[in-house]
């Protein structure tokens, strides 16, 4: 079978945007010879290609023979990505250090020692500027080459000068790296397992933050060290569903980047990811007028050129803006308003089949069955629940979990009993095995299993009393996942006063703004 992310020459080829293909074409016809023109012929046969299939390509393109596939093929795509490399040599920081090395390094091997010791200075100055610290590190290793190789006499006391930037640069990097470190294995953490379920998995997770963090973690002073910092916290508060913290940090992540204008481009995917954090964190506080004023300008940069040049910035914006956008619809209860945004995402979804990691779309299929649960869509609801059950893949438990427990709500309200018997207990299993039952859900259980045999007006009866349960688990931190998963609250109290779901949130949410407003006027 044909598959479409097999292969990485297909993939880059189909990454390309139209001048970046005519700059290819030009550049091989500049730097190449006539037996290029197999590497162009097989450029364009892939390109028209939908899905790759080795042998659907060979067969309609004759020329090209099995035995030379593998060396085209790799030649081919070294091309691509010299060419590529000339149309982002002047808009990235990395490109422009790189090759400022390079030329050092080819004057060094010229024998012209000054001259490559001064495009070094310049090298450095500018890693300094942008708090390119990995670059340092570099840079110094062929300065102190050429001056422990050759008498330059550039400037006295040299070596102790030399020794003392090393020795500096070393101790900033070792603190990057191991903050670094610590912020990938939370979010590692949390794409596996999602929050901490209780005290244990708690206790395990600050053990191993404790014994993870720095001991000298009061010195982080310098850009990447304040950025990794906050991240790692940030991480560890979001599991443990400390939503203040949270805030507190995704703030802190955001701020440090803002702080220096500059480091917006460079470092465009972590501000981007900071400040999909600190919607989130809003939203998880239910702070409506700071998420709203926080989602107007992310919009902003969204159509900023740091995104608009940038394929990764423009997939990484469309993710988080367009969750941004649903949680706002979540947050004021206009569940049928929010709908026009799934055409939209399932577009791109498509356009960024390529690009888009599982995780992504799994959290679009939730957020938007959520969104026509909400609306009162049982039946578009159950076919995306269906999307994320159906996945082959070993990700992100806890949305598996809460996708069959939505699903089985769903059911329930479509009025599907005969099918509510199987789905109860096969739920039940499922969550179980994952060890991931809350107390909310073993009380959703226990009312699901003992409606099969209520009366309409018993069933009534029976949502008032788990409402008023439900409603005492509100403060507990380790219960806090299933009202952010599923607002399972405003559910029951839609069951409760017969009325719509969105209306019970949009109701909520007016009466928030009126109550803040009435505390500013006091």
């Amino acid at each position: 079978m044909p598959n479409r992310s097999a292969d990485p020459l297909f993939l880059l080829i189909h990454s390309l945007r139209k001048s970046e293909k005519r700059n290819f074409k030009l550049y091989i016809k500049r730097n190449s010879s006539n037996e290029d023109l197999k590497v162009i012929q097989l450029f364009d046969a892939l390109d028209k290609m939908s899905d790759y299939d080795e042998v659907i390509l060979l067969k309609k393109n004759s020329n090209l023979k099995k035995q030379q596939l593998y060396n085209l093929k790799s030649h081919l795509y070294k091309q691509l990505l010299s060419s590529l490399r000339l149309l982002e040599n002047n808009d990235n920081i990395d490109i422009q250090l790189h090759e400022q090395l390079d030329f050092a390094r080819i004057l060094y091997n010229k024998g012209l020692y000054v001259q490559s010791l001064r495009i070094l200075d310049k090298a450095k100055e500018t890693s300094h500027t942008h708090n390119q610290v990995s670059f340092l590190m570099q840079i110094l290793f062929l300065e102190k080459k050429i001056e422990s190789m050759h008498i330059t006499r550039s400037l006295e006391d040299r070596a102790d000068q030399l020794t003392k930037e090393s020795l500096e640069v070393n101790e900033r990097i070792t603190l990057v790296t191991i903050l670094s470190n610590l912020a990938l294995q939370l979010y590692s953490w949390y794409i596996k397992n999602g929050h901490a379920r209780n005290e244990d998995e708690e206790k395990k997770l600050k053990l191993f933050f404790e014994q993870n963090l720095p001991s000298n973690v009061k010195n982080a002073r310098t850009f990447y060290q304040l950025l990794y910092l906050y991240q790692s916290f940030c991480w560890f508060s979001f599991i443990r569903q400390d939503f203040l913290m949270y805030y507190r940090y995704t703030k802190k992540w955001v701020d440090v980047i803002e702080e220096q204008p500059m480091m917006i481009e460079i470092e465009s995917s972590a501000y981007i990811k900071g400040v999909h954090n600190l919607l989130n964190a809003l939203f998880d506080l239910n702070h409506y007028e700071k998420f709203e004023e926080t989602l107007k300008q992310f919009e902003r940069f969204a159509a900023s050129p740091i995104v608009e040049k940038s394929d990764n910035n423009k997939l990484q914006v469309f993710i988080y803006l367009h969750v941004a956008k649903i949680n706002k619809h979540f947050l004021t209860g206009t569940f049928e308003e929010g709908l026009y945004l799934v055409p939209v995402i399932e577009e791109k979804i498509k356009e960024y089949s390529l690009q888009l990691d599982s995780h992504r779309v799994l959290v679009f299929y939730y957020k938007i069955a959520s969104l026509y649960f909400g609306s009162g869509d049982y039946d578009n609801c159950i076919i995306y629940l269906n999307k994320i059950i159906n996945w082959k893949i070993d990700l992100r438990n806890d949305l598996q979990c809460y996708a069959r427990l939505l699903h089985l709500i769903a059911h329930y309200e479509l009025g599907n009993f005969q099918l509510l018997e199987y789905l109860v207990k096969s739920v039940y299993r499922f969550m179980a095995k994952m060890e991931n039952l809350s107390v909310v859900e073993e009380e959703m259980f226990k009312f699901l299993k003992k409606s099969f045999n209520l009366n309409r007006s018993e069933i009534h009866d029976e949502f008032i009393k788990l409402l008023e349960r439900i409603k005492d688990l509100r403060g507990s931190r380790f219960e806090a996942r299933a009202f952010s998963y599923l607002d399972i609250l405003s559910w029951l109290e839609s069951k409760v006063y017969r009325i719509p779901l969105q209306e019970v949130i949009r109701e909520k949410y007016k009466s928030n703004l009126k109550e803040k407003r009435n505390r500013q006027l006091s």
